[in-house]
């Protein structure tokens, strides 16, 4: 039974990380935000490039092969607990609610735009490493 809790311990402390670099990141970026939330897309954009670039990497034929528990820690924990989309979605909401219309879409498109990109280029950085030195893709 204790070999059953202790991924979920594991995944609940990387989270616990991930939320509390996610406020670091947020206060940090705080003087940046009054246009547009910049903390969180930096946190939206970097976050996907890490779970993209740590998941293509640590997979079964990556370059650097990690076990399940271990890619669960990384991609829902400390990811999970670090992206902010559902802070997105709220302040999308607050942009619209506040009549600025084309702010909010600005953010809607600022925040997917560059995460596909970032999400690419962690996928692309990670696939480049796993083929370095004869590793297969």
């Amino acid at each position: 039974m204790l070999a059953n809790i202790t991924p979920s311990l594991l995944i609940g402390l990387a989270g616990a990380a991930g939320t509390l670099l996610r406020y670091w990141v947020g206060l940090a970026t705080l003087r940046w935000g009054q246009m547009l939330p910049w903390g969180t897309i930096l946190i939206n954009v970097t976050g996907s490039f890490a779970i993209a670039f740590f998941g293509t990497l640590t997979a079964a034929g990556g370059r650097l092969p990690v076990s399940e528990t271990g890619r669960l820690v990384f991609m829902v924990g400390l990811c999970g607990g670090y992206t902010t989309f559902s802070s997105f979605s709220l302040q999308t909401l607050d942009l619209l609610k506040n009549g600025v219309p084309g702010r909010a879409m600005l953010n809607i498109g600022l925040s997917v735009g560059l995460c596909m990109l970032s999400v690419t280029a962690g996928y692309l950085a990670a696939q480049a490493i796993n083929t370095v030195n004869g590793g297969e893709s």
